[in-house]
């Protein structure tokens, strides 16, 4: 994996529309006023200063967490607070339209 990848967070090779299919969770970790201008379907928004405080109810979900973003950067720093806070099934899909 190389260094940007390592630094946000970016999965190698991720089948999206299976882990959509195992009831996994789109967490758009934009701003509200950037996810009511567009957002992947049936995607929530947690903004990223708003993660650490609700990874109680992330973990609630018990399924696979799929974060977006507008290219990935902040879905990175979500993906490792995630990470950190003991959510090992996270994916960074970067850009929320690569869900759309």
């Amino acid at each position: 994996m190389d260094f940007l990848s390592r630094l946000f967070g970016a999965a190698p090779q991720v089948d999206y529309s299976e882990l959509l299919a195992k009831g996994a969770k789109i967490i758009d970790v934009r701003s509200p006023m950037e996810f009511q201008h567009g957002h992947a379907p049936k995607s929530i928004n947690i903004p990223l200063q708003e993660v650490a405080s609700k990874v109680n109810q992330i973990k609630k979900y018990n399924k696979p967490i799929i974060l977006v973003c507008q290219s990935g950067n902040r879905a990175g720093q979500a993906m490792s607070i995630l990470q950190r806070s003991g959510i090992e099934e996270v994916y960074n899909a970067g850009n929320w339209g690569n869900m759309a």
